[in-house]
């Protein structure tokens, strides 16, 4: 089954073809991603009517293009998968709108797709080994989640973020530090050139039992430091380091009790974040040291991309799983609530 997969969630538009009949990333056709960066830059955060204009303008160039790396034509597609939440509005309609006319010509059955459950998913694609039960961190955006994966639509959340989600921190904290937008990514370049325990931030709510998380008040930190500072070059790194380490060691030690709470020796880290390669490391370490594997979709997957759509679009439609003709996205959706994917 070939699948066509959009995601314009929000300011990246990706394309994708999943091909089911090809064993793990052998069935990745082709896969495209246009940035949105460069446009919002100049306003320091996403612009929710200039994104879907721009989706408007790249996306159908972008589905040409997949399509022709692919060697395939709109009529070798057998489905057709797209973000339909959660998301910005405006911009999840653009995909929808298409993918939904694609379909309906084409005369294939198309699915939206929680956004979250394809960045969930993605580790899936690159190791066919992989299949629940696993725990994941979801750390992409607006979101940090810990999830109990029992199966493919079967998923009891664990821990969220209640405020400041960790990639919402980052964007946060390199922009009170100066650096340029997106900021996430700026800081953990920074960070590579700071000295280890110059500043140590709490590693917020490890104190206590639970698996929730609260990343608003190591910003202040940050803030209240940087402030009584030199404010020189060298310490803005060594405080992107304190920040750096600080975020680690907490989503560190919340997989760690995630693990012990499922009894699971599996952690799939999906999203943005999980490109940190500070991360990367120490949750290797942790999950190692407990005689257990943790794993990561490559990063070119980590942050929004029409591979993971394509690739959790094609396991419900091979399920049978389809929607209606109408056309509906929401900006918020809960997991909890898909149906399961029975086998």
């Amino acid at each position: 089954m070939r699948v066509l997969g959009i995601e314009t969630s929000c300011d990246e538009t990706g394309v994708a073809v999943y091909d089911t009949a090809r064993p793990g990333a052998d069935g990745l056709r082709a896969h495209a991603v246009y940035s949105q960066v460069a446009l919002h830059a100049e306003y320091g955060g996403v612009v929710p009517e200039l994104a879907s204009r721009d989706h408007v303008r790249k996306l159908l160039p972008l589905v040409r293009q997949t399509l022709a790396e692919a060697g395939l034509s709109v009529r070798d597609l057998d489905g057709v998968a797209y973000t339909a939440g959660p998301g910005l509005v405006g911009a999840l309609l653009v995909g929808a709108g298409v993918a939904r006319a694609l379909a309906w010509a084409l005369e294939v059955p198309a699915i939206g797709v929680h956004h979250m459950e394809g960045h969930l998913l993605a580790p899936m694609l690159e190791d066919p080994e992989l299949a629940p039960p696993f725990v994941a961190l979801l750390v992409s955006g607006g979101h940090t989640q810990l999830v109990a994966v029992d199966g493919i639509g079967r998923y009891r959340l664990l821990g969220e973020t209640l405020d400041d989600a960790a990639g919402e921190a980052f964007d946060k904290t390199a922009k009170l530090l100066g650096l340029p937008y997106p900021g996430g990514p700026h800081l953990a370049a920074l960070a590579e050139q700071g000295r280890p325990g110059t500043f140590r931030f709490a590693r917020p709510m490890t104190d206590r039992p639970g698996l929730d998380f609260s990343f608003s008040g190591l910003k202040t930190q940050v803030l209240l430091a940087w402030q009584k500072s030199d404010q020189g070059q060298a310490t803005r790194a060594d405080l992107a380091r304190g920040f750096e380490d600080a975020v680690v060691d907490t989503l560190a030690i919340k997989c760690e009790r995630a693990l012990e709470a499922a009894g699971c020796d599996t952690l799939v880290i999906a999203g943005g974040v999980g490109a940190n390669k500070r991360l990367r490391a120490r949750l290797q370490a942790m999950a190692q040291a407990r005689g257990g594997r943790v794993r990561f979709p490559r990063p070119a997957l980590c942050t929004d991309n029409g591979a993971m759509i394509a690739f959790a679009g094609a396991l419900r439609l091979q399920a049978g799983q389809h929607d209606d003709t109408a056309i509906r996205v929401t900006s918020r959706w809960d997991m909890a609530a898909l149906p399961a994917v029975s086998g």
